[in-house]
């Protein structure tokens, strides 16, 4: 099921969109449908990683900064090492 939503944009983009729905034979109302979807789950997920993030620290469960900065020097060398936990 489908809505309308109806979304100011400025003049650039709209005639960008509206190229690219030409070059791609795709309505411009489905290639905003698209974006704003692939936009929206991106920040859901990053809000989410936020959030237990957050949850994680009031926890206590962290690492420091010394064995985070001691794995980074190890990439790419012989017996490189694991993301501490």
């Amino acid at each position: 099921m489908t809505t309308t939503l109806s979304v100011r944009v400025d003049a650039r983009v709209k005639k960008r969109l509206e190229a690219l729905a030409k070059h791609s034979r795709r309505s411009k109302s489905f290639l905003a449908a698209e974006a704003i979807a692939a936009y929206v789950a991106a920040e859901e997920w990053q809000l989410r990683e936020i959030q237990q993030g957050l949850k994680e620290l009031d926890a206590g469960q962290t690492v420091s900064h010394e064995r985070v900065s001691a794995w980074l020097r190890s990439w790419g060398k012989p017996g490189e090492g694991k993301a501490p936990r």
